[in-house]
């Protein structure tokens, strides 16, 4: 499995795991059958309309207005559940920026609009032997997107690793730090230790703007101040769960 990484000056990696082609073709296929299911239900609500209305023309607008959350299916699930389809939970794969950010909407939008070249033109075979000879395991719209697709799978458990002593009336400044996971928390700290003890300002710099563009925050507080604020603020909300 390839791994998105993102290299410090010290090599150390804030890594994702890119899924494999059989991982996204899963995937696809569950969301496909839910499509059959959902074309079913339809078939029978047609059937339903043409004993309510004799006029064929008004059925088959009103089946063809049932037919539209397929058509755009992709689009509003990526949109509304951060990267995922409801395959893409059942594998715990999402779709996030190449440097492992959130995607935005327009870029959804450009998956959705080439899914046309990668799913549907020659039986999937474009989007396919893009996704093979792709070293992030990209179809066409994920290199026109800035984007991959990467697992969720194997999140770290909180332990001694992420766990930061905190007063009782610690006030939180981040609201959004619960937005990272374990995983995400471990590897910042593990990289902030390392720029610390190695007086390594660069890293600790590249940090930061990675943690800030993944939480979109901006603040005036210095490198090292903001690092230790996230890591507070996310044990904060962590141990009062």
């Amino acid at each position: 499995m390839a791994n998105l990484e993102i290299n410090t000056s010290q090599n150390v990696n804030l890594d994702y795991k890119i899924v494999s082609v059989g991982e996204r073709i899963l995937a696809f296929l569950i969301d496909i059958f839910l499509f059959f299911v959902y074309f079913y239900i339809v078939e029978l609500i047609t059937e339903a309309m043409h004993m309510a209305f004799s006029d064929q023309w008004t059925v088959f607008g009103l089946q063809q207005l049932l037919l539209l959350p397929v058509m755009f299916y992709s689009l509003y699930m990526h949109i509304l559940f951060d990267g995922r389809t409801v395959g893409k939970m059942a594998m715990k794969i999402k779709v996030v920026k190449v440097d492992g950010s959130p995607a935005h909407w327009s870029d959804y939008l450009i998956l959705w609009m080439l899914r046309l070249v990668d799913l549907w033109i020659f039986l999937g075979s474009i989007g396919l032997l893009s996704i093979i000879f792709s070293d992030k395991r990209q179809r066409v719209g994920d290199h026109a997107a800035g984007t991959v697709v990467i697992s969720t799978k194997n999140k770290v458990n909180i332990s001694h690793t992420i766990l930061e002593e905190i007063e009782d009336n610690h006030q939180p400044m981040f609201l959004n730090v619960t937005d990272l996971t374990d995983k995400d928390v471990r590897l910042i700290k593990e990289t902030y230790n390392i720029a610390l003890k190695s007086n390594d300002f660069n890293t600790l710099k590249l940090l930061r703007n990675k943690v800030e563009s993944v939480l979109g925050t901006s603040s005036d507080l210095y490198d090292k101040q903001y690092i230790d604020t996230v890591l507070k603020d996310y044990n904060h909300f962590t141990q009062n769960m």
